[in-house]
């Protein structure tokens, strides 16, 4: 099923349902979660409550035009510049070429076309509307006045159905231009991943003297990670972590937030659900064949893929200062994907799972920094991997694999021997203004009030849409991956790296447990 939801059901309640402690009850096929509620509710009212399977008792919720994607009328609008899309026609098309988008140029170019023709009709019958009043001011015979108001409720009827028309037409080329992806550093690599250019690659492959594991096998050994019992509880693509691996996540992540916060970065958490607006402006698509975000079904709401969304959505909507910028965020979450179309050897153990937790780097800044930022950005991914000792290669990813907010994007793949290849680990996008476009982020220049062509008047600086850039600091499971698979000993145990050893409580190797 293309779709990805997760269903609410409307559940009737009877006071004998009521506990004054956590309790679970079947209904009928569904899992109920109750508790805390008071005893003074009256019978049989309906609670809202999460089902876990697709029972009768699971009412169907229709979804709201708000929540759907294939509507005519969009429910928010980018703030597009058509004029530069028409002007920069050949480059844009390269661009959509290259990024293998889907993106119909020719249809948002003639819906821009017809827009203009239009919008100059609709302004020629106001100004014939206005002359019409004007006339009428003056001092008419009753013919001629008679006249001048049938002409004027002709051009009132006229102006509205145009009117409507023009709004029709604004929505539909919005619509079919949100989808063209953002423009292309000239330095990307044209084509597909296999195109991709290694930026940099730090250390070597460990050479071990004896038989290596994959991080399963010693998941398992060590009694860190539970895949079977999840597949039972939530489905395959799930995990319980257990002993020193719950606080090698919560040491991973303590650590990269010390880390990046000597940075200037402001440390966030972010809510997980969030609406699935949010989630197409910050270019991400919530429903399709191929989506990779679970939509709560009957909402307009999702679950996170990652924290880039909700911190995006912080300053939605607002006009910042120039001397607040840049805004640097490192933000903790658990993120959940469908995982949809993956499939393969790299697709196993924690290497590509449905939910786990991530910190995220997020700079909103001036347009003229952003690719400082971004160079800051992956030598804070570099640095961070370099002190846990993995061997790793940074690569200027090729246009068709860009996605895309991206203007360009660099991944970080760490060797995994378990695997026997380089798996990513990381990524360190710039987006340049094609978030805050649909996100409606701007800010105000520092700069002196611009008098104006009346004398004592004075405006402001005119406002400019900010740079929004992403990069990932810490995904913990593919962390995972690489350090018990990396610093695994003949014996079966795994070294702590030092600079975790703090975080761990001193603990410096995971050691088999006595059976």
């Amino acid at each position: 099923m293309g779709l990805h939801t997760l269903r609410l059901a409307t559940v009737p309640m009877t006071l004998s349902t009521f506990s004054s402690r956590l309790s679970l009850k079947p209904f009928s096929n569904t899992l109920v979660a109750l508790g805390l509620f008071s005893h003074h509710v009256q019978p049989r009212k309906h609670f809202l409550v999460r089902a876990f399977s697709t029972s009768a008792a699971v009412q169907d919720i229709p979804a709201t035009q708000a929540s759907d994607s294939s509507a005519g009328k969009p429910q928010w609008k980018a703030a597009i510049d058509f004029k530069w899309i028409r002007d920069n026609k050949e480059a844009v098309e390269v661009n959509i070429k290259n990024r293998n988008s889907n993106a119909n140029l020719e249809a948002v170019l003639e819906l821009y076309e017809n827009m203009v023709n239009l919008q100059k009709e609709v302004e020629g019958l106001r100004e014939e509307r206005n002359n019409v009043a004007k006339k009428m001011k003056g001092k008419l015979e009753p013919s001629e006045r008679e006249r001048l108001v049938e002409e004027g409720k002709n051009l009132k009827e006229s102006l509205v159905t145009l009117e409507e028309d023009l709004v029709k037409l604004r929505d539909e080329l919005q619509h079919v231009a949100q989808s063209i992806p953002n423009m292309t550093h000239p330095d990307v690599p044209v084509g597909g991943e296999d195109s991709s250019a290694i930026r940099k690659e730090v250390g070597s492959p460990r050479e071990f003297t004896f038989p290596i594991k994959d991080h399963l096998q010693l998941g398992k050994d060590l009694d860190l990670i539970d895949f079977d019992s999840a597949s039972e509880v939530s489905g395959s693509k799930f995990f319980y972590l257990k002993n020193e691996a719950v606080l090698l996540e919560m040491a991973l992540l303590n650590w990269t937030l010390s880390e990046v916060m000597k940075k200037g970065f402001t440390p966030l958490t972010t809510p997980e659900i969030v609406r699935s607006s949010i989630v197409e402006k910050c270019g991400f698509q919530p429903r399709g064949d191929n989506t990779q975000v679970y939509s709560i079904e009957g909402t307009d709401q999702c679950l996170i893929g990652t924290a880039e969304i909700p911190v995006g959505g912080i300053h939605m909507d607002s006009i910042l200062l120039e001397t607040a910028l840049p805004l640097k965020y490192i933000a903790f979450s658990h993120c959940f994907r469908t995982e949809a179309g993956a499939a393969g050897a790299a697709t196993k153990g924690l290497y590509r799972v449905h939910q786990f937790s991530k910190a995220e780097m997020f700079i909103i800044c001036r347009p003229e920094e952003s690719e400082s930022f971004h160079d800051e950005l992956i030598q804070i991914e570099e640095d961070l991997f370099t002190s846990l000792g993995l061997h790793f290669k940074t690569l200027d990813m090729a246009t068709a694999d860009l996605g895309a907010p991206a203007y360009r994007k660099f991944d970080i793949e760490a060797w995994m021997p378990g695997l026997g290849k380089f798996g990513e680990i990381s990524s360190a996008s710039n987006c340049t203004d094609y978030q805050s476009r649909r996100l409606g982020i701007r800010y105000r220049p520092s700069e002196p009030l611009q008098t104006g062509p009346k004398k004592g008047k004075t405006s402001l600086p005119a406002t400019k849409f900010v740079h929004t850039l992403n990069a990932t600091a810490c995904a913990i499971p593919r962390m995972m991956v690489c350090l018990l698979e990396n610093y695994q000993q003949e014996d079966g145990s795994v070294v702590i790296p030092e600079p975790l050893r703090p975080f761990m409580g001193g603990i410096e190797l995971i050691k088999p447990k006595l059976r």
